[in-house]
């Protein structure tokens, strides 16, 4: 039972009811953390390369207080221009939902939507994890991880964090951590983190045998599936460390914390980069939503009901 605070698309609804493969997208990459015009450009993007593999685009966000599952493209365009939006996590549905607010869906946030959606892959940049030099500032995400049953598809945590303990919290909730024909750990900009994965997949087909394996023994984890940046516009990590670094000396120094932390970060090692973190991000962002196309096609040729 769908609650009444959401609403699906006729599109999603009609592709769940013929089992068609859907993909789930967030929307905080396009309310806090991508520029304009480059945020609706890439919404309208990862759909149009969803669809190109003949699998429906499920993008999700906070329209007015109700939980869109599928938008529309002008509810695309008016998240990607909203002078004010919030960023919506697990803590902030219920706040935005009473105040009617329009919002962006955090991977935390849509994780939760999807899986109430009956939604089962879901694509996006990099997940949250364990701030650098804050133990306890740890990301909603990977707690969601842990309990909700979808394919994530990502080029692993975002580069500004610190990844030995990201892995760690991963594999204390038990969330495996498949690299997708690499048996490194991806660091977001780079090829790789000199990180162990937990197991190897080298195809699609691969991927989805394990989620179904996985879920058919009741164990109701995500299965987050790794893949690095296109190699054309990857970083060598020496080279986005230096940005990072001085980014964060510079969020400390202007005391931001919280919510507002990634999207500083974010944006302040493009401006060091002089752009090139940026165009990595956009050409990692539609990889990984062709990789969870192909992986959703898959898992939808079964028609075995697992949940």
């Amino acid at each position: 039972m769908i609650p009444e605070t959401f609403f699906l698309s006729p599109e999603i609804i009609k592709a769940q009811q013929l089992n068609q493969p859907i993909v789930a997208l967030e929307s905080a990459v396009i309310t806090h953390g991508l520029p304009r015009p480059y945020n609706l450009e890439l919404a309208c993007d990862l759909e149009a390369i969803i669809r190109g593999e003949n699998v429906t685009p499920a993008t999700v966000g906070l329209i007015d207080g109700r939980i869109h599952v599928g938008l529309s493209q002008a509810e695309l365009q008016r998240l990607a221009s909203e002078p004010k939006t919030r960023k919506i996590s697990r803590r902030d549905f219920g706040i935005a939902i009473a105040a009617k607010e329009c919002g962006g869906t955090t991977v935390a946030g849509t994780l939760i939507a999807a899986r109430t959606a009956g939604l089962h892959v879901f694509a996006t940049g990099g997940i949250g994890g364990v701030h650098r030099n804050s133990t306890f500032d740890i990301s909603a995400d990977l707690e969601e991880l842990s309990r909700s049953p979808l394919v994530v598809v990502c080029a692993g945590a975002k580069a500004i964090l610190d990844l030995p303990a990201t892995l760690e919290v991963l594999e204390t909730r038990g969330v495996p951590v498949i690299g997708y024909q690499t048996d490194e750990f991806p660091a977001f900009y780079s090829l790789s983190s000199g990180l162990p994965v937990t197991a190897r997949a080298d195809t699609p087909a691969q991927v989805a045998s394990i989620a179904r394996a996985q879920w058919e023994t009741g164990i109701l984890a995500a299965v987050l599936v790794v893949i690095p940046p296109p190699a054309e516009f990857a970083i060598p990590a020496d080279e986005v460390e230096e940005s990072i670094r001085q980014a964060l000396a510079e969020a400390e120094q202007k005391k931001i914390h919280g919510a507002a932390v990634t999207p500083f970060l974010l944006g302040r090692v493009s401006e060091l980069s002089g752009g090139v973190s940026l165009k990595a991000n956009l050409a990692l962002l539609k990889n990984n939503a062709r990789l969870a196309s192909q992986i959703a096609t898959e898992l939808a040729i079964s028609h075995k009901n697992v949940f």
